[in-house]
């Protein structure tokens, strides 16, 4: 028998890597993995429902495509990106989003070339190493923010400007437009003071997130069935006497039990508290016969948004008529305003087509008659007559796009509210509704 160290019958061979079984989204099957991702129960529940899940390596690949072809479009050397979504989008990359969205301790550039730098929380470099698109993760994020500069604001700031500087001069030549998308004061003067041209990235990074490839699509239909999954534990917790925010904790910790990640909002309310719109779960125990309303907000597994509304009935009765009515009202709405999404169409024109809200309603009207969805709430708003801007929006509907339609039917001093919402893709030919949480019967009746 050969003594070799290396001789097939071994069972274990120092020289390789152990193979690594992958998941269906394609990251490690690893219990001891670094980054954050869906539960095996969510794999299993989207099997079940006949899904797909993302392929995540291309999804990457694709989102970071399309921001270098917003920069080339524009003719921009690069994006700095403080806001957490955006860092997200084009890397991929996340950490403690909630926190860093109010503490912007991380920043990513990307070059026109494709060239992306992070730098992120002290020593977190470990979050993101699994990442091949990152070039170079820098240790200590800029410190721009008085939380961490204090009275050192203005010379952090002359620091970082100076590692931007040179990344421009690297990869952008002459060119010296960079798009940021949001930034400390401070951290503009020393931009500015170097001689590079600030431009707006927020508008460019929402114009790269507006329309979704295939995997990203996958992932936000895998994100909504998890999101009506919870739903549908909320509506068997909804009972005489439960309060509020009891019921509100059921889609939190469904949420976060499938690896999703965190709830934008806490818009739920019943009874009395359904008029006007937007107040936040509370207190208040539901009585039977009384609608309760709420609006998810919910970033699910992937960071993909789902954002559905519904209005249901609490206890065994029958519904009022009143209730009735206004449920059928709000749901008629959104079926129509649906049916204009298409292909070319102009976001001037499902304003101006959308279907006019009773006068009763249109006082308390909620804020948009639609609007884009993604990593969160996105790009565009499409606004009711009454709130239209004159050239704020003159773009036109594509393919991959998602939307969000919704409508408030809720009377000044009246009763009670309805709140409705559904989710939808753009397709070559029309629109698909990715939400499938059933309305309540008794007020569809």
């Amino acid at each position: 028998m050969s003594t070799s160290p290396f001789q097939t019958e071994r069972k274990i061979d120092p020289t390789r890597q152990p193979a690594t079984a992958r998941r269906p989204d394609g990251s490690p099957d690893d219990k001891d993995r670094v980054e954050t991702g869906p539960t095996d129960v969510a794999f299993a529940e989207w099997a079940a429902l006949g899904l797909t899940a993302p392929d995540l390596e291309r999804m990457r690949r694709t989102r970071l495509d399309r921001v270098i072809a917003q920069l080339q479009q524009r003719d921009y050397a690069g994006v700095l990106c403080f806001d957490p979504l955006n860092i997200r989008y084009a890397t991929d990359s996340s950490n403690m989003q909630v926190w860093i969205a109010h503490n912007p301790a991380r920043a990513a550039f990307v070059a026109a070339d494709g060239h992306i730098v992070l730098w992120d929380f002290h020593r977190c470099e470990h979050l993101s190493a699994h990442l091949p698109l990152i070039k170079e993760i820098r240790d200590e994020g800029p410190s721009l923010f008085y939380f961490t500069a204090g009275d050192k604001e203005e010379e952090n700031a002359r620091d970082f400007a100076g590692q931007i500087d040179a990344l421009v001069r690297t990869h952008g030549g002459n060119n010296r437009r960079l798009a940021v998308d949001r930034i400390e004061v401070a951290g503009f003067k020393a931009l500015d003071a170097l001689g590079i041209e600030v431009m707006s990235g927020g508008q460019m990074m929402e114009h790269a997130r507006a329309v979704k490839g295939i995997d990203e699509i996958n992932a936000m239909r895998c994100a909504m069935a998890t999101c009506e999954i919870a739903v549908a534990k909320m509506r068997e917790a909804l009972r005489p006497g439960v309060a509020e925010v009891e019921l509100w904790s059921v889609l939190h910790a469904e949420n976060i039990a499938r690896g999703g990640e965190w709830i934008e909002t806490r818009i739920l309310s019943s009874g009395p508290r359904t008029n006007p719109w937007m107040q936040e779960a509370g207190p208040r125990r539901i009585e039977a016969g009384e609608l309760l309303a709420f609006d998810t907000d919910l970033i699910g597994p992937y960071g993909m948004c789902s954002d559905i509304s519904r209005t249901w009935l609490c206890g065994d009765g029958k519904a009022s008529d009143e209730q009735r009515r206004l449920h059928r009202i709000g749901y008629e709405h959104i079926q129509a305003n649906m049916a204009l999404l298409e292909p070319g169409r102009p976001f001037t024109e499902l304003t101006r087509l959308g279907q006019k809200l009773p006068e009763a309603y249109v006082p308390q009207r909620y804020g948009v008659m639609m609007h884009g969805v993604g990593l969160c709430d996105e790009w565009p708003a499409i606004f009711y007559p009454e709130d239209f801007v004159e050239g704020a929006f003159d773009y036109v509907v594509e393919p991959g796009m998602t939307f969000c339609v919704e409508a408030y039917i809720g009377a000044v001093g009246g009763g009670e509210g309805v709140k409705l919402e559904e989710q939808v893709l753009v397709t070559e030919d029309g629109v698909e509704n990715l939400t499938r949480a059933p309305f309540d019967e008794r007020l569809m009746a």
